[in-house]
């Protein structure tokens, strides 16, 4: 599965701040309110019940909220990178700062799993996440996820 193809086409965004893991996420569903024209609170209050069960925060600064949207028809994702790291509840305890929301139609199971393992294999990278970090515009986080899944695919 290629992350690129899942990244909505204004999906990626380098934000400023956020003070919490609830301010991050509202920063997520922002995003996810701009790419795929669906209310903002609807999205934001979708990650909430998602985060009640659990947090998505997969450590080394990596979160992977996600949520299903009755209002979209394939798996989308939305990239957002936060200047600061917040404190989000990660299985390691580290503050995350590179968020990658997937949002999938809640009869579209397999493909969400499918996407879930690929988001969390290739965040997974220290080098991915390292560039993920350094790159300066939206055009380079982009090529990032098509570099990254470019050997996997021809293999």
């Amino acid at each position: 599965m290629d992350i690129a193809d899942l990244l909505a086409p204004n999906g990626v965004v380098l934000r400023g701040g956020a003070s919490s893991k609830r301010q991050a996420l509202h920063a997520v569903a922002e995003a996810a309110a701009q790419a795929l024209g669906v209310d903002q609170g609807r999205i934001f209050e979708a990650l909430l019940e998602r985060e009640a069960l659990g947090s998505t925060g997969l450590g080394s600064g990596v979160a992977v909220p996600h949520a299903r949207l009755k209002e979209i028809d394939r798996v989308t994702a939305v990239f957002v990178r936060l200047d600061t790291p917040v404190a989000y509840e990660a299985v390691d305890d580290r503050p995350v700062d590179l968020l990658l929301a997937l949002f999938a139609p809640p009869k579209d199971g397999a493909e969400h799993l499918r996407a879930l393992a690929a988001v969390s294999r290739a965040l997974r990278s220290p080098e991915l996440r390292e560039q993920l970090r350094q790159a300066r515009t939206v055009d380079a986080i982009k090529a990032l996820f098509v570099k990254d899944q470019a050997p996997a695919t021809a293999a």
